[in-house]
């Protein structure tokens, strides 16, 4: 199913140009993040990520609204992504307060276990083997809550009951994205190394523990100007192909394993209305 759903979503990319507005925004808005951090530091770029961030939901909203009444329709997704925003918008805020909770609860534990020093390196571990499994049931919980017009915590719960339905088909979908990602960083790493090339040559006469430790200032400081709008470009294009194809994947993906009935269980009749919801008789 995971192939069958990324041709479907390649292929309805093909068909609704609009699609591709999630992408030229998240585009932007990276490369522009990028040239601030060089130009202003990370104190005004750290601002402009929250601003991208609400930025971007309204745009996953719009486009998930899209893929759901198989629309091509700007004012459709205006519309729409203003309907749905807080619907999106919700859960994640209800997952970062959790994850931020799980955070703040580690490092007070391994800090009373260690007589009151903080143990970073053993509380970001325990950190992460927490965040990965919520954010793994929780993933579609926006594509929930406008697919099937679900609020916050409903919306929450049935992507957690959609993750344990269908696990191994969410595991190979999440296999498939994390390829998808690779060669996206892959290809555009290429480009841009191809495009500044001349002033990354210094770094091949390099060994391997100079090369291990040079800084990410001190790479900027190398590429130069130039190469610091050549590679806002590459972020943009980059951002331009990978963003509209994980998100009609993604919602490619969920309509189909809800519309088929979990293996073993007894299938349910019902029917799906104008608007794309489902109801069960």
């Amino acid at each position: 199913m995971v192939l069958i759903e990324l041709r479907e979503a390649v292929r309805t990319i093909r068909q609704a140009p609009i699609l591709w507005v999630p992408g030229v925004v998240a585009g932007l808005l990276g490369a522009v993040l990028w040239i601030l951090l060089n130009i202003s530091g990370m104190f005004f770029a750290s601002k402009l990520v929250v601003i991208a961030c609400l930025a971007m939901i309204f745009f996953v909203a719009g486009t998930l609204s899209l893929i759901k009444k198989k629309e091509n329709n700007v004012r459709v997704m205006l519309q729409d992504g203003i309907r749905y925003y807080f619907r999106v918008l919700l859960p994640e805020l209800v997952i970062c307060f959790v994850l931020l909770l799980v955070f703040v609860t580690i490092t007070m534990v391994t800090s009373i276990s260690s007589g009151g020093s903080v143990d970073f390196e053993i509380t970001g571990s325990l950190a992460i083997l927490v965040m990965i499994p919520t954010l793994f049931v929780t993933f579609f919980c926006d594509t929930a809550a406008v697919f099937e017009d679900l609020q916050v915590f409903k919306s929450l719960r049935r992507s957690v009951s959609v993750v344990a339905s269908h696990a191994g088909e969410v595991l190979g979908f999440y296999v498939i994205c994390c390829l998808i990602l690779f060669i996206d960083f892959f290809v555009f790493a290429i480009i841009w190394e191809g495009l500044l090339f001349d002033k990354l040559e210094p770094l091949t006469h390099y060994n391997q523990t100079q090369i291990a430790a040079v800084t990410p200032q001190q790479l900027i400081a190398l590429v130069g100007t130039n190469g610091m709008w050549v590679t806002a470009i590459v972020i943009f294009l980059a951002l331009l192909v990978l963003v509209p194809l994980l998100l009609t994947y993604k919602a490619c993906f969920y309509r189909a394993i809800t519309q088929n009935p979990t293996p073993g269980a007894e299938p349910s009749t019902g029917e799906f209305d104008s608007k794309g919801r489902w109801y069960k008789y």
